[in-house]
This record gives structure tokens, sequence and C-alpha cells, in this order.
């Protein structure tokens, strides 16, 4: 029998609209803490400083900075 764990998401996050940006009149940032985790266009991308490493919509490696991935939009929750 396999098990799995799953990790609730940070309650202090402010809503998120569709497409990864922040709900109109909330301002966030990106976490700081390495190995933070965040979704961006249903991928995730772990901050491995100082830049966000994924995968991009091909499957290849994907290095990100922190200002690119704030213009490409992102959240703290996997799409649904």
């Amino acid at each position: 029998m396999s098990e799995t764990t799953q990790i609730d998401a940070p309650t202090d996050a402010p809503p998120a609209i569709p497409g990864g940006q922040p709900a109109p009149g909330t301002a966030r940032s990106l976490p700081t803490a390495p190995c933070s985790v965040v979704w961006s266009n249903g991928r995730a991308f772990v901050l491995e400083p100082p830049v966000w490493v994924g995968l991009d919509g091909y499957g290849r490696l994907a290095r990100l900075t922190p200002a690119a991935l704030d213009r490409q939009g992102w959240t703290h929750h996997r799409a649904d």
C-alpha cells in the first residue's frame, strides 16, 4: 500500500486569480527561503538562490530570475 502526504498551503497567502496573478488590491513578494516552491503556468519552480528552477512547457530545465517569474505570474497554490 502506498502512502501519500499532503502538504497544506500557507494560510496567510493572499488570494489569487486565474493565471497566477494576485487578486486586485493585494501586494505580495516571492518567498526568499531556499527551496521555497511556487507554481507558474501549472509547473512548480523551486528557489535555488539566486534563481528559480523548474521545467518549461517542453520539459526542459528553466532558470528564471525573480523578476522574470514575477512577470510570468506565480502563485502559492497549484492550479486545478
